[in-house]
Parts: structure tokens; sequence; C-alpha cells
């Protein structure tokens, strides 16, 4: 009967160690995830803004933001590409136009401005192609590839919308990378939604 209940005990013991360890466990690869996947304070209310305006998911633009300045707003690519989003100068100026508004140069790196050129950007080529991984082949491509690619059976699936071989690896590695930020912003932030 004692080693009975020294074994249960012991079982116990273990299982109670196991479970505090697996929620400390959690809790730090939790802490660790938003880390490396975050939401600045000093963006939240231009993304919240611009999401709702557009209709575009939050954890879409989040996503988006990171894999392309990973939060800085000075950055400039090789190809030209500014701020948060990075938006080509001449992607600016033709937004600017459908927006009614002045596309002055500077304001590329404003982040208000260049989270709200970004949304509507995707925005409007969700309109266009209707499905978030060609969006963002055309985001990061050009929509001009995106619809070649489409119109080509080497590239598409039995004549769906959908592109299954991106033949440039930089834009086939981009759509990989956004995806996973969406899936991490969802699970660490968005998940009601």
């Amino acid at each position: 009967m004692r080693k009975t209940l020294t074994r249960t005990i012991t079982i116990l013991i273990i299982i109670i160690i196991s479970l505090g360890v697996g929620f400390v466990y959690e809790r730090i690869t939790v802490s660790l995830e938003k880390k490396a996947h975050p939401v600045p304070a000093e963006y939240k209310d231009i993304v919240e803004k611009y999401s709702e305006e557009y209709d575009v998911p939050i954890e879409i633009i989040y996503g988006v933001i990171k894999a392309e300045s990973g939060f800085r707003s000075d950055v400039v690519s090789s190809a030209g590409a500014v701020g948060l989003m990075q938006i080509m100068p001449d992607t600016f100026e033709w937004i600017a136009m459908k927006l009614g508004e002045s596309p002055l140069e500077g304001l590329l790196y404003d982040p208000h401005t260049n989270i709200k050129y970004g949304t509507f950007f995707l925005r409007y080529l969700y309109r266009e192609f209707g499905n978030w991984d060609i969006v963002f082949v055309a985001y990061n491509a050009g929509p001009n590839n995106a619809k070649q690619w489409l119109n080509d059976p080497r590239y598409t699936k039995d004549n769906e919308l959908v592109i299954v071989n991106i033949p440039y690896e930089e834009t086939k590695n981009y759509v990989k990378k956004v995806n996973k930020n969406i899936e991490a912003y969802k699970r660490l932030y968005f998940n009601n939604k």
C-alpha cells in the first residue's frame, strides 16, 4: 500500500512538473515568436485604419510589411522600392493618381502614406486577381508578370487561376515568406478575426 502511494505521488509530481515545463516552454516560444513578428505601436493605428478602409485583412498588411522591410520605414531596395511596404516610385505615382493625390516623393518614406498606398495597392491587386497568393506574386514581380504567368500553361495548374510554378526564385520565396508571416500574425494576434 505504501509503495502504491509513493508511486502515485511520484507520478503526480512528474505530471505537475511536465505541465509546468510545458507551460513555461509555450510562454517562451510565444514570446520569441512575438519578438520575431511584432506589432509596432507606432504603426498599429495606421494599419488598423487602412485595413478597415480598404478591406484588407490586418494580418496580410503586417505579413507584407514584415517581409518587405522588417518594419523599417527608411529602407530602399536595390531595385529602388521605398519604405515599410517597399513601393516603387512609379507605382507610388500611379497610386497617387488613382487616389487623386499629389505624389510628393518624400512621402514614400512617411509610414502613414506608405502603409495607405501599399494597402490600397494590395486591395487593387486582390480585386484584379481574387487570390492572395497571386496578389503576392503581383506585388513582388509586378502585375504584368502575374498576368503572363497566369496565361502560360507552364506556370498554372489545369487552367485554374493558380500559379504553381513561379519562374522567379525571389518571388517564389517571397510568397512563402509572406504566407508564413500571415500565419504567425493570425496565430499570435488575430486568431479571432
